[in-house]
């Protein structure tokens, strides 16, 4: 097999589909992710971000397809609580300066394992998250060192619909993007 040839690419789209059909929970970072990872700040100190509907879709429809999802970001904002509480986000962390504390609760709770979990990231505070769960996801425009941590990287740049292409690879590894497809068309 050559490096970067055929046999490669399908050695690591089958890794990639044995890694998705387990998962049971997606968490999300938020800026360069969800978001582009810009924040507008106006005159009265008030953070903004861009959020894209399309990856606001992948969340409902993860969730409609029975798979968890769940929010951990290290700032606080009120737009993003905004934006949790409008896709129904139940497993929101805000604030979080090492992940793997609500992450170890959520699996507690859950009753999962590292297995069974995606995560997506972009930035290097994600590493430790990433290292750690079944499905490392990294969004195209993340740094080298989430990339090459990632079993999956988007074609999609972080706020552009790479939580969506994410959410869609995962249900329909899991053969549940027609099922979902019949429930909204």
């Amino acid at each position: 097999m050559q490096p970067g040839g055929a046999d490669a690419v399908a050695a690591c789209q089958e890794i990639r589909m044995d890694k998705a059909r387990n998962v049971k929970l997606v968490i999300l970072d938020v800026d360069g992710v969800m978001s582009d990872g810009r924040i507008v700040i106006d005159d009265n100190g008030v953070e903004q971000r861009n959020f894209d509907i399309k990856d606001g879709f992948a969340v409902v429809a993860l969730q409609m397809s029975g798979i968890d999802v769940a929010i951990i970001t290290s700032k606080k904002s009120g737009s993003v609580r905004h934006r949790a509480e409008e896709l129904k986000i139940k497993r929101f962390h805000e604030g979080i300066k090492k992940k793997t504390e609500p992450y170890e609760q959520m699996l507690a709770e859950m009753g999962i394992t590292d297995e069974q979990v995606a995560y997506v990231g972009d930035d290097l505070v994600d590493l430790s998250m990433m290292k750690r769960v079944g499905l490392p996801i990294a969004v195209a425009d993340a740094v080298d060192e989430v990339r090459s941590a990632a079993a999956y990287v988007t074609k999609a740049r972080g706020g552009y619909g790479a939580v969506r292409e994410a959410a869609e690879m995962i249900l329909k590894t899991q053969g549940k993007w027609e099922a979902l497809l019949s429930k909204i068309a």
